[in-house]
């Protein structure tokens, strides 16, 4: 396999460009939890910035449910509990810091997330096999997984040697498939 390219961190500076109305239009945060998330489901939304999938996880997932909203930068997690508690979504969401290397010990681990997301971040993580790994830990036998990047900034080939490296943790891919104009994939935990 090639060396992944580690690309650099999306910086909470610019978070105002990643939750916008016409942001909103395009990727329709509401049509992709329909898809995958059902009321009562525990989620994890990893690299969940600030909140642009998270709240529409947290809609769907009602009063029973969690959405773990994960992120390597705190001033992501604050924003997003800035703007999502006036909405009175936060009693649905847990914050949790990660590490740059980790999920750093989400509680979580161990076969209690029903679907994970991973929506333009994989790229930027140092060791994607660990992340899978971690990833596939938390999720219940038969959790989807659901991972999008952006091919503007991951080529074919580096999104293709990324979903080895989830089959190789233990995962399936189930279907590829272009989440609006980005490479996207579902995979589920065996």
């Amino acid at each position: 396999m090639a060396l992944h390219k580690h690309h650099e961190v999306f910086s909470a500076k610019n978070a105002s460009h990643l939750d916008t109305k016409f942001r909103r239009l395009l990727y329709r945060p509401d049509r992709l939890a329909e898809r995958y998330v059902k009321p009562g489901d525990r989620v994890l939304d990893f690299g969940c910035g600030p909140g642009f999938f998270t709240r529409e996880f947290a809609k769907r997932v009602g009063d029973n449910g969690l959405v773990i909203a994960a992120d390597l930068q705190e001033e992501m997690l604050a924003i997003l509990r800035g703007k999502l508690g006036p909405e009175g979504l936060l009693p649905r969401i847990k914050t949790h810091r990660c590490e740059p290397d980790s999920l750093a010990l989400i509680p979580e681990r161990d076969g209690q997330v029903d679907v994970a997301f991973a929506i333009f971040v994989v790229h930027e993580v140092p060791d994607r096999e660990k992340l899978f790994r971690e990833i596939a830990a938390m999720l219940v036998p038969g959790g989807l997984f659901f991972y999008s990047e952006p091919p503007f900034i991951v080529s074919g080939s580096e999104f293709r040697e990324s979903l080895a490296l989830a089959e190789k943790a233990g995962l399936r891919l189930v279907e590829t498939r272009f989440f609006f104009v980005n490479r996207a994939a579902v995979l589920k935990n065996v």
